[in-house]
């Protein structure tokens, strides 16, 4: 047997879904307002220089694409247990009636901060670029290193 009452009234009435309504309104506002305030965080080029960081047993490797740039626009700094490298991205311009169709490159300043694993020798420290890869080879201090320990 179905029991249904005849006036069934559900908790909700007219008021309260439009309440509700709104208050989905009010948060896709904030969400969309949040992404007109930070485009170039969500529609960017993303992080650059895009980096590689290996080691072996005495050096820490790290490379970087820089497509493009020359030595002297950039600056590597080294200290404990991180490697800053910064520079400036220039790109010459197209012209002044040129129309883009796509643009993804981007120019300006740019900063890279990278903690590495352990302790470096920064005196030793060399960098060098080739092809638009930059190479930065870090000695590992001598307290980092693996020792090898015999068994007796």
């Amino acid at each position: 047997m179905i029991f249904r009452r005849p006036f069934y009234n559900p908790t909700w009435d007219f008021r309260s879904a439009f309440e509700e309504l709104e208050r989905m309104r009010r948060q896709m506002d904030e969400v969309f307002g949040e992404l007109e305030r930070r485009p170039q965080r969500l529609l960017g080029a993303g992080v650059f220089p895009l980096i590689n960081l290996t080691e072996d047993n005495n050096n820490y490797y790290v490379r970087a694409e820089l497509p493009g740039m020359k030595p002297e626009d950039i600056n590597i700094s080294a200290t404990g247990n991180s490697l800053s490298i910064s520079g400036q991205r220039n790109i010459p311009s197209e012209g002044e009636d040129v129309r883009y169709h796509r643009r993804e490159r981007s120019a300006g300043t740019f900063s890279r901060v990278l903690a590495l694993p352990g302790e470096v020798d920064v005196d030793k420290a060399e960098a060098s670029q080739m092809n638009g890869i930059l190479t930065v080879v870090i000695p590992k201090a001598e307290a980092a290193k693996p020792k090898q320990i015999t068994i007796r």
